[in-house]
């Protein structure tokens, strides 16, 4: 191993043992006749002395070094003099007496700097990602996505559901938001489509008797520009057999439960309140209400529930989905549904949390009859949802159990965990709200012999500037 210790490691109980560091160069001191460096990795810092009497070879070495330089330090624990211990470090107590140095890399001047709380505009940061990342506050950030992921996959294998994962490469079933295409150069003029979820794979899998299923999922969206959306973003996602709404929601309660105890130290009250969107609507004329102040709480979780099933096209004079077409209407209101469609609740759910939308989900439609009155309804003919949806229909006609699900994004509830104000602070490599990718010039341009092998042509392009 190059190193025996981390930076953030050393203690006064490990006086004068021999040591060898790796790290960046945070800070350089040159005091004439010492020169102190300030080590860093991820772990912490440590303050390293260079003695031109105890090793000059070292010493001359250390008058090079600039920030961000790549160094192997070897040398021997020291106690601080009284006057100069940092109790602001963990390792503030110790310092290292260089007998070694070893430039491992040199650095460029960064164009901003690492340590501290200089102001850094989210273009330069965006464009030096992997500098940014090296700054302690954004790292952190990358390591509560790591400690949530843990909670989650804990809280769930210890309830018996099944980690697996779903295809990228998929069908394209346009419904809600655009999706991404991808051409297949091996079947000309057919397209891949990216998920914008794994919604029809997760209810196959119920079909298959999997009853318990979760995904860590990627996740994809051509929107239009907004201010705090991605084209990619990361979901949990899950789907469970023979149950009903409570028993999703128990299983989301207990996992949030989990979540904000082990991350935040904070417990929150279960079973969360039910508001129906009828209430939500006349109380808060929102069907995401932020209700802190009337609970009480710097976390405030509520399930909205009873949506309408669908709504009204008034431009395309046609009925659409509420959520999607494979959500269950209430049971009472099945007599009605064609006609009086506009009265018809659906038995999905949306977790809010502070005002903001979390996550939804909603027992699904697993029986074939009932699921083509509803696409009559939104004006999907036989022959139509054999085209689009034919895998999923022909599957439910093997034996598909009732089934219910949930999803949750990863993003929003880590931008909330995390307070900050932008989605982008908790994702490693962020677009912009113009949807490019700063460090890598995503999207851009391919050669024309790529265009060939795909069987595509450009036609009347006008490239839009970069935001």
């Amino acid at each position: 191993m190059l190193r025996t210790h981390t930076c953030g490691e050393l203690r006064a109980s490990d006086m004068d043992k021999e040591v060898v560091l790796c790290g960046w160069v945070a800070v350089r001191r040159d005091h004439g006749k010492l020169i102190f460096i300030d080590l860093r990795d991820r772990w912490g810092l440590t303050q390293v002395v260079f003695l031109p009497k105890d090793c000059p070879e070292a010493y001359k070495k250390a008058q090079d070094l600039r920030s961000e330089f790549v160094v192997r330090v070897t040398g021997k624990v020291n106690k601080r003099p009284a006057n100069t211990v940092n109790s602001k470090l963990a390792t503030g107590e110790v310092e290292v007496l260089a007998k070694d140095l070893e430039i491992l890399n040199p650095s460029l001047t960064p164009p901003f700097e690492i340590q501290g709380d200089s102001e850094i505009t989210e273009e330069m940061r965006l464009k030096y990602r992997y500098l940014d990342l090296r700054r302690e506050k954004v790292f952190n950030n990358f390591y509560l996505r790591h400690k949530l992921y843990q909670v989650i996959r804990g809280c769930l294998n210890s309830k018996d559901f099944v980690e697996c994962e779903t295809p990228i490469l998929t069908k394209s079933t346009p419904e809600g938001a655009r999706d991404y295409l991808v051409p297949s150069r091996v079947n000309p003029g057919m397209f891949f489509a990216l998920p914008q979820s794994p919604q029809l794979f997760k209810q196959i899998l119920m079909v298959s008797g999997i009853e318990r299923y979760y995904q860590i999922a990627k996740c994809f969206r051509d929107e239009d520009l907004r201010a705090d959306r991605q084209p990619e973003f990361t979901q949990l996602d899950l789907e469970m057999s023979f149950v009903d709404e409570e028993d999703v929601f128990s299983v989301i309660e207990e996992l949030m439960q989990k979540i904000f105890k082990e991350l935040k130290g904070i417990d929150l009250k279960i079973p969360f309140p039910r508001v129906s969107y009828a209430e939500a609507m006349q109380k808060y004329n929102s069907d995401k209400p932020d209700l802190r102040k009337e609970f009480n709480s710097d976390f405030a979780l509520a399930w909205i529930v009873d949506f309408p099933l669908l709504k009204y096209n008034a431009e395309e004079k046609r009925w659409e989905s509420e959520h999607h077409p494979f959500t269950a209407p209430a049971k009472e209101d099945l007599d009605i549904l064609e006609s009086s469609p506009e009265k018809v609740r659906s038995r999905s759910y949306d977790l809010v949390l502070n005002g903001t939308e979390l996550g939804s989900g909603s027992i699904r439609i697993h029986d074939q009859k009932l699921q083509q009155r509803i696409f009559n309804l939104i004006g999907i003919s036989e022959e139509e949802a054999k085209k689009r949806f034919g895998f999923l229909l022909e599957a439910f006609s093997y034996g598909a159990p009732p089934h219910a699900g949930f999803a949750f994004g990863v993003d929003r509830l880590l931008t909330i965990l995390a307070g900050e104000s932008s989605i982008r602070e908790v994702i490693a490599f962020p677009k912009t709200s113009a949807a490019f990718c700063l460090l890598t010039g995503a999207p851009s341009d391919v050669d024309q012999k790529q265009l060939k092998e795909l069987g595509l042509e450009l036609k009347n392009i006008t490239t839009k500037g970069r935001q």
